[in-house]
C-alpha cells in the first residue's frame, strides 16, 4: 500500500527511526583577485577579508532594484560598518562614496564564464552537485529512504524580505555548526560536524519532523531543515490539511448562520468576532497573529486591523455599504480592496470605530486565539486558516466547472485552468511585481506570432494555388497536393491559436503569483481530477517536483473527485 496509508503511530509520535548526515554548509569565502578593487572616494582601498566579503554581497546586487532603496542602503551600511576594522571605520563613512562597480563586473563575468563552459565541464559540475545531493540530500525515516528538502545551509548575504520590509539590506550572518541543533533517533549514527567544529546540541525528539534547526539573526526566528514535500510525513500532513478543509463544507452554512445572528448580539466581543469571521470567510483574510513590539514590519491581519486601515463609504461607485481596506499584510504585501458588505456588518463597523483614534484596534475585544477557540468548538481541527484553504479550493472547483469547455484544445483548457487559478490568487491577494523580463519575453512571443501569421498567409496562398491547379487538371496527384496543403494550413492555424492563447495568458498573469495558492491552498485532487476528466496531461499543471509532492493525490483522485 502507498506510504501515506501505512499504519499510524500513537498520538504525537512522528517517527521511530531517523538517520541523516546533517546539513551541508556553505563554502567559505574566497577572496577577490588582486586586480579586482574596491574604491572609496575615487581611491582604491584594500579591505580586510570580513569587510570585503560583505562588500561582495552588495556588489552582486548593484543591478537590482533593492540597492536603489534608501532603507536597504541604510541597513546594509549600518551592518557593514559594524563588521569593519577600526581603521576601515575611520575611512569608510558614506555609502555614496563607495564604488563597487569593479567587484560587480567581476561577478557578472564569472557568471557569464560559467554559462559558457563546455558541455563536459558543465557535466563535471553537475556530477559534483549530484554527489553532494546523494550524500546529504537523503535520510532514512522508518526504513524508507526519504528526500530532504533544504539540506544546504543558506550562505551569508543581505536580507531582502518581501514588499517594503523595514529590515531589508541587513546582514544575514554565516551559520556555523555551533549554531545548529541536530535531531535524529538515539540508535542512529549521529551526524559528524565539520572538522574542528561541534553541534550546538543533539536531540532525539520523535514528536517533531525537523532534522536540524538554528536561529537566524535578522528576525530571530527558528529555521529548520525539513523533509522534502514528496516525503511520507509531508504527504500525510498535506492530505490531512485538505481533509479538514473538506470537512468544513458540511458545517460552513451553520457557521455562517451563527456569525450572521451574532452581528446583533448584546455582547460586543461576540459582535466583533462575528464581523471578523465574516471577513476571514468572505475575503479570505488571514487571521493576523499578535507580534512582539518591533519584531517585524508593521503588518496586520484581520484581528489586528486598526481603525486607520479601513474607510467606510455608505455609497461608492454605485454600490452601498462599501468598506475600503488598505493595509500591509503578510510579507509586507499591500492589501487594497473596496468591498460592498452586508448592511449589519457596515453598521457594526461604524460602532467599532466610534470615539476611536486612527491607531486604535478595530477589534479591541478580540485576538486570534479567541477566534480559533470559538471555531474549534464548532468543528474539530477548525482554525481561521482552514477557511482560506476551503474558500480557495472551492473557488477553483467552481471556476473550473464554469470556464472549461470540453470542445477546446489543450492550450485553451490550460488558459481556463490558469484563469480559475487566477481567481483564487486574487481572492488570496497573491501579488507579484511585473517581472523584469516581461516586456522582453512578450516581444519575443509577439515576433513568433507575427512570423506564424506570415506562415499562415503563405499556406493559404499555397492552398488556393493547389486548388486552382486541381480544378484545371482534375489530376489525382493535384488532389493529394490539395489535401496536403489543407493539413499544413490547419496545423499552422492551430499553432498560431496556441501562441495567441499563450500571449493572453502571459498578459493576464503578469502581476499575479499563481504558485503560492497552487502549492499551499488548493487541494491538488481538484486539479488532477480536472486533468483526467478533460484529457490534459498532469505535467502541464504540475512540474516533476510538484508531482512528487502531490503523489498521494495523483494516486487517490479519479475524474469524479469532488472537493
Amino acid at each position: 500500500c502507498p506510504r501515506w496509508e501505512e499504519e499510524k503511530k500513537e498520538d504525537g509520535v512522528k517517527w521511530t527511526q531517523l538517520e541523516h548526515r546533517g546539513p551541508y554548509f556553505a563554502p567559505l569565502y574566497e577572496p577577490l583577485p588582486d586586480d579586482v578593487q574596491f574604491y572609496y572616494n575615487g581611491q582604491p582601498l584594500k579591505l580586510s577579508l570580513a569587510t570585503e566579503e560583505i562588500a561582495t554581497f552588495y556588489a552582486k546586487m548593484l543591478d537590482h532594484e533593492y540597492t536603489t532603496k534608501e532603507i536597504f542602503q541604510n541597513n546594509f551600511f549600518n551592518d557593514w560598518r559594524k563588521e569593519m576594522t577600526l581603521e576601515e571605520q575611520k575611512i569608510i563613512k558614506k555609502l555614496d562614496k563607495c564604488d563597487f562597480r569593479e567587484i560587480h563586473q567581476y561577478f557578472v563575468d564569472k557568471s557569464e564564464a560559467r554559462k559558457a563552459l563546455p558541455k563536459e565541464e558543465k557535466q563535471k559540475l553537475k556530477e559534483e552537485a549530484d554527489k553532494i545531493q546523494e550524500e546529504y540530500g537523503y535520510c532514512i525515516l522508518d526504513g524508507h529512504r526519504e528526500k530532504i528538502g533544504n539540506f544546504k545551509m543558506e550562505p551569508p548575504g543581505l536580507f531582502r524580505g518581501r514588499g517594503n520590509h523595514p529590515k531589508m539590506g541587513m546582514l544575514k550572518k554565516r551559520i556555523m555548526p555551533e549554531d545548529v541543533v541536530i535531531n535524529c533517533s538515539k540508535d542512529s549514527k549521529i551526524p559528524e560536524p565539520p572538522e574542528g567544529h561541534k553541534w550546538k546540541e543533539v536531540r532525539f525528539d520523535n514528536t517533531v519532523t525537523w532534522l536540524a534547526s538554528w536561529t537566524e539573526n535578522i528576525q530571530n526566528t527558528l529555521k529548520y531543515i525539513m523533509l522534502n514535500p514528496s516525503s511520507k510525513l509531508k504527504g500525510e500532513k498535506d492530505w490531512q490539511k485538505y481533509e479538514v478543509a473538506r470537512g468544513l463544507k458540511d458545517v460552513v452554512h451553520k457557521i455562517r448562520a451563527q456569525y450572521q445572528a451574532d452581528w446583533k448580539s448584546k455582547e460586543m466581543m461576540k459582535r466583533q468576532r462575528a464581523v471578523a469571521l465574516y471577513f476571514i470567510d468572505k475575503l479570505a483574510l488571514r487571521a493576523g497573529n499578535e507580534k512582539e513590539e518591533g519584531e517585524t514590519a508593521d503588518t496586520v491581519g484581520c484581528c489586528s486591523l486598526r481603525v486607520e486601515h479601513i474607510k467606510l463609504h455608505p455609497e461608492l461607485d454605485g454600490q452601498e455599504h462599501v468598506v475600503e481596506f488598505d493595509f500591509l499584510g503578510k510579507d509586507s504585501i499591500r492589501y487594497y480592496n473596496k468591498v460592498s458588505v452586508e448592511k449589519m456588518v457596515f453598521k457594526n463597523l461604524q460602532l467599532f470605530m466610534k470615539n476611536k483614534d486612527p491607531t486604535d484596534d478595530l477589534f479591541d475585544r478580540l485576538n486570534t486565539s479567541i477566534v480559533n477557540k470559538h471555531l474549534q468548538s464548532l468543528m474539530d481541527g477548525l482554525t481561521a486558516k482552514v477557511f482560506r484553504t476551503y474558500n480557495a479550493s472551492i473557488t477553483l472547483q467552481e471556476q473550473l466547472k464554469a470556464l472549461t469547455s470540453s470542445e477546446g484544445n489543450v492550450a485553451e483548457k490550460l488558459l481556463s485552468y490558469n484563469r480559475a487559478n487566477r481567481a483564487v490568487a486574487i481572492l488570496c491577494n497573491h501579488q507579484r511585481s511585473t517581472p523584469k523580463t516581461f516586456e522582453k519575453s512578450m516581444q519575443i512571443l509577439q515576433t513568433k506570432i507575427d512570423a506564424k501569421k506570415k506562415q499562415v498567409e503563405e499556406a493559404q496562398q499555397e492552398l488556393e494555388k493547389a486548388e486552382d491547379e486541381f480544378k484545371d487538371t482534375k489530376d489525382a496527384k493535384a488532389e493529394a497536393n490539395v489535401e496536403k496543403k489543407k493539413k499544413l494550413l490547419k496545423r499552422l492555424e492551430e499553432q498560431l491559436a496556441k501562441l495567441n492563447v499563450q500571449a493572453t495568458d502571459k498578459e493576464e498573469n503578469k502581476q499575479i503569483a499563481l504558485g503560492t495558492s497552487k502549492l499551499n491552498y488548493l487541494d491538488p485532487r481538484i486539479s488532477i481530477a480536472w486533468c483526467k476528466k478533460f484529457g490534459v496531461p498532469i505535467e502541464k499543471i504540475y512540474n516533476k517536483t510538484q508531482r512528487e509532492k502531490f503523489a498521494w493525490a495523483i494516486d487517490m483522485a479519479d475524474e469524479d473527485f469532488e472537493f
